[in-house]
């Protein structure tokens, strides 16, 4: 009974190291996939019977397979910026249709982070699976959720339309002369009149300077600046702010002539703006579509169809360096500096460490369109394989949980690639003990074949 039963040992050894055999040969023709993870052969001896003897009682050997989907890829570099690979723990979310959630879906999670897009501009590794993000909301913000897969969209980079910025605030750095003599117009000096003030251009300011801003659809307005010394108290200036043409606002009174604001710029002994004592500088321009404004109010003027918006001029403060200042030498306008820009079309799509998918456009501004979570799992090595190097809920993997690149996971890398995790030289020396053990079986088999020859011999 034993001669046969090491023959069926022998079988089973030769079975087990036969699959070991396969799993160490898909590691080795695999070893430049990106994104691969090996499998490791795990073998367990079996036994007939804890009943009997001891010599008699092992059935030979099995083996198992474990996918290491946890161990890192060494990360390599490439030159494509939506060529992505992962520093530490979590999976890119992908799924196998461009609809996120349509019938034909299956939601896949992979480390194969060669991106491009495809005719359509949607991002799809070589195996075929679409990338999955959290689109940015028209507030810029994102809308992020651990479990909730249906709140994700299919990245796609071609549906980036050129983007245009809206001013918000304008930092002024000048000087206003300090002994600038007294206007003789400043005698009869009246903003809310156009016959006596500077927005008209009947009073010649003593110093003025045009500011552009840009408007919700990225066009350019005239902001107008004009000083006028006051007689009225030292260290005073009378100061209208005001648009040209004056079309492209419309007003209430007591504003005229494009007015947005008018009143005293004040400075103190030191020649510092006075902010306390001087005007109010936030301008807030209702939208085009806006009711007729209150008193001292405006809207853009209605043939420009555009949002409300403020600006809020920055003239400095006491102690704070730039701005504007009062000192005994020319009027001059240093700098201005204004947010927001023109309309600027696309000129590239970068991804950085935390996963936020970035547009670049030409006139300078950067916007964030999608922002890439990381799915990490209680057991990722419990994961179910699929075709393409790409991995499925399964049983023994724990549930999902979504989570923003650097928040507890790892980061994402811009224009890398994780490489399999393949040892060659483990290998091989892997497949020298399985091809050794493989031979070993196989003498098992062999010599318990000659002994029941002897044995059947004694007959004869």
């Amino acid at each position: 009974m034993s001669l046969y039963s090491a023959l069926t040992i022998g079988v089973a050894g030769l079975r087990a190291n036969s699959s070991a055999l396969s799993g160490i040969s898909n590691n080795i023709a695999n070893i430049n996939t990106v994104g691969f993870k090996r499998t490791r052969a795990d073998f367990s001896s079996l036994v007939t019977s804890a009943n009997i003897s001891a010599l008699d009682s092992g059935a030979g050997v099995s083996a198992g397979s474990q996918r290491l989907v946890a161990e890192q890829g060494q990360l390599q570099p490439s030159s494509a910026t939506t060529d992505l690979g992962i520093a530490g723990s979590g999976f890119f979310v992908v799924g196998t249709a461009i609809q996120n959630g349509a019938s034909d879906d299956s939601l896949r999670f992979t480390r194969a982070g060669s991106f491009a897009p495809d005719e359509q501009g949607f991002l799809r590794n070589s195996a075929g699976y679409y990338l999955r993000g959290w689109p940015a909301q028209a507030t810029g913000g994102f809308v992020t959720n651990a479990s909730d897969t249906s709140a994700l969209s299919t990245v796609n980079i071609a549906s980036i339309s050129g983007a245009a910025k809206a001013s918000t605030s304008v930092q002024i750095n000048g000087n206003l002369k300090a002994s600038q003599a007294i206007s003789a117009a400043e005698a009869t000096y009246a903003a809310g009149a156009s016959a006596t003030n500077m927005a008209s251009g009947a009073v010649t300011p003593d110093f003025v300077r045009t500011i552009q801003v840009f408007d919700s659809q990225g066009g350019v307005h005239n902001v107008n600046m004009a000083f006028l010394k006051s007689s009225s108290a030292a260290n005073t200036w009378n100061a209208e702010v005001y648009v040209t043409p004056a079309s492209d606002v419309v007003i209430g009174a007591p504003l005229v002539d494009g007015q947005l604001a008018t009143g005293n710029v004040v400075f103190d002994a030191n020649g510092q703006f006075d902010a306390a004592s001087s005007m109010s500088l936030n301008l807030a321009f209702g939208a085009s579509s806006a009711a007729a404004p209150a008193a001292s109010a405006f809207n853009w003027a209605s043939s420009l169809g555009i949002n409300a918006q403020t600006v809020a001029i920055n003239l400095g403060a006491a102690g704070s360096t730039g701005g504007l200042t009062q000192y005994d030498s020319s009027s001059v306008l240093d700098s201005s500096i204004v947010d927001g820009a023109i309309f600027g079309s696309l000129t590239g799509v970068d991804v950085d460490d935390q996963g936020f998918v970035t547009a670049s456009f030409s006139n300078g501004i950067i916007q964030k369109i999608y922002q890439l979570p990381l799915a990490t799992f209680v057991n990722p090595n419990g994961l179910k394989a699929e075709d393409g190097d790409a991995f499925s809920l399964a049983k023994n993997s724990g549930t999902l949980n979504l989570k923003a690149a650097g928040n507890g996971v790892g980061k994402i890398g811009s224009k890398t690639l994780e490489g399999s995790n393949v040892d060659l030289a483990e290998e091989f020396t892997n497949l020298i003990t399985v091809q050794r053990a493989y031979s070993a079986s196989s003498k098992i088999i062999t010599t318990a074949d000659e002994m029941l020859d002897e044995l059947i011999r004694i007959k004869r």
